[in-house]
């Protein structure tokens, strides 16, 4: 096998690497980690090179101070990328990993492979040297939209009533429109109500407007907002990259709640996802637990995020859950006090 270098590359070299690696995501490009550098994480891309300069192996790290005091977290969402079965490739990069995140002070680096869950791919990790992680950062179950079918065909594979509530907001007058910069703030107002009424966190409005301010730039964002009289009643941020659309944030008013806004604006992000050339449409998290376990069903729980669910299973699509996190401990007494202060939260 040629021996690999270690290289620095730019932007734009990234981000092609990225695109073209079978385990390539969103939270790999350079504008999420520029997005995430302005709210409290530092960024680093460590990358492999055949003779040829090509990228074949690379990981964007981000890195924040914990709280506390207890020192400095590595975090590689969704990476990093690489092809597991190439032993020598794997622990390689895992060794410039360990260099970067070592020389940054990190008490660990914490990993959340795109693989899906296995025992093969957990095996593959744990090959490497790291063990099962303290905590998941993103949603380890999600379910993914197959949009490669016409129209027609999509909306047959969702439930009847999803396709009801669709047509039902198209008949009783909502519109939909594709919002701009300037309509992002009536988002963030829906995006404030929703949390409020459901009483869960949401992202800063800044947060927001710079999410989309950065992807908006190299047409990766849309933002879908439904009107009833002019009167702003859902609204949904979806951000794309190469085949793949992610529902990352989505919003509704309290008011004509019976209008079904939030589908129309669901479907209409589906539409321009398809239109846009994405095969697949990613409804981004759900509960990590299986249906078939729940005592009366998925559809008799109202806790946590399970109204959410019901919503999102309603447009079909499969169910996948990832291999989850992994981390590779450097330093082990603050590593414990890390993992204490999770429990403790």
């Amino acid at each position: 096998m040629p021996a690999l270098s270690s290289v620095q590359p730019n932007n734009s070299e990234w981000d092609e690497f990225v695109i073209r690696h079978e385990q390539g995501h969103l939270l790999q490009t350079t504008r999420w980690g520029e997005l995430k550098s302005r709210f409290g994480w530092t960024t680093e891309r460590v990358a492999l090179s055949d003779p040829s300069q090509a990228i074949v192996a690379g990981a964007q790290i981000l890195y924040r101070r914990l709280p506390y005091g207890i020192g400095t977290l590595a975090y590689v969402p969704k990476g990093p990328l690489v092809d597991c079965q190439d032993s020598q490739t794997a622990a390689q990069l895992v060794d410039a990993l360990d260099q970067a995140a070592l020389a940054r002070g990190a008490l660990a680096l914490s990993v959340e492979p795109n693989l899906a869950d296995s025992p093969e791919s957990a095996e593959l990790v744990s090959r490497t040297g790291f063990v099962q992680g303290a905590a998941c950062f993103q949603p380890r179950r999600t379910l993914v939209v197959d949009i490669r079918p016409e129209e027609a065909d999509i909306l047959a594979s969702m439930k009847s009533k999803t396709r009801y509530n669709i047509r039902l907001a198209d008949r009783k007058g909502v519109t939909v429109f594709r919002g701009k910069a300037s309509d992002v703030e009536t988002f963030n107002q829906l995006l404030t109500m929703t949390g409020a009424r459901n009483e869960f966190g949401v992202r800063s409005p800044d947060y927001i407007r710079t999410a989309f301010g950065l992807f908006d730039q190299v047409d990766q964002v849309a933002l879908f907002l439904a009107e009833f009289g002019h009167e702003p009643l859902a609204g949904i941020m979806v951000f794309a990259n190469n085949q793949t659309a992610w529902y990352f944030f989505g919003a509704s008013s309290d008011a004509h709640r019976n209008l079904m806004a939030p589908y129309a604006v669901q479907w209409a992000a589906i539409q321009w996802a398809k239109s846009r050339g994405c095969t697949h449409y990613d409804l981004w998290g759900v509960p990590d637990e299986d249906e078939d376990t729940l005592e009366g069903g998925f559809a008799s729980r109202d806790d946590g995020l399970w109204g959410v669910y019901r919503f999102k299973r309603g447009f079909g699509g499969r169910l996948t859950r990832t291999v989850g996190p992994w981390d590779r401990i450097y330093h082990t007494l603050q590593y414990r006090l890390y993992r204490w202060a999770l429990r403790w939260r």
